[in-house]
């Protein structure tokens, strides 16, 4: 009996070896499934939209804001202190003139054309066309073509313009 006796204590070693391993080999997985986790969410935290398309999307945004009438998104990538055509318009300015379209029932249409990016140190100056046309009555004699150049400066991790120029090309 003694024989079977010990055959039963290895045989119950045997399985509580098994067990740990099996256990041993579960943790394996699991560490390598969080580290493996923790890359991937390391990666994800590294990618970093170029400035350039920061600032092309900024402007489509403005864009789209102010088509819809929203004063806070089209200065939402605006500086505190924009200035616009040297003097000729601030943030606030901006933000009352389309507060103002949307009051009346105006509708603003903007169409942006091309892009260009020139970084210049650690600023960006962006040169593009708009197209304003209104479905109102809003002030016809400003509706058009317009050239702009933009002057951008990265606050942070956002990009804001602070200072743009248009010339109306008749």
């Amino acid at each position: 009996m003694r024989r079977g006796i010990g055959a039963c204590v290895r045989a119950r070693q045997q399985d509580a070896v098994r067990r740990d391993l099996a256990i041993i080999g579960l943790m394996k997985i699991a560490m390598l499934s969080l580290l493996l986790l923790l890359g991937i969410t390391a990666l994800a935290g590294c990618h970093h939209t170029p400035d350039d398309v920061q600032v092309r999307e900024s402007i489509a945004s403005v864009a789209k804001a102010a088509e819809a009438g929203s004063a806070s998104d089209v200065t939402a990538s605006l500086s505190d202190d924009f200035d616009g055509n040297s003097g000729e318009l601030d943030r606030r300015s901006l933000a009352n003139t389309i507060r103002l379209v949307a009051l009346r029932g105006d509708h603003i249409g903007v169409a942006t054309g091309p892009i260009t990016i020139e970084p210049r140190g650690e600023r960006i100056v962006a040169t593009f066309t708009v197209t304003l046309t209104s479905g109102g009555k809003w002030l016809p004699d400003q509706l058009g073509v317009y050239h702009v150049e933009s002057a951008w400066r990265k606050d942070g991790r956002h990009w804001l313009c602070y200072t743009a120029t248009w010339t109306h090309s008749n």
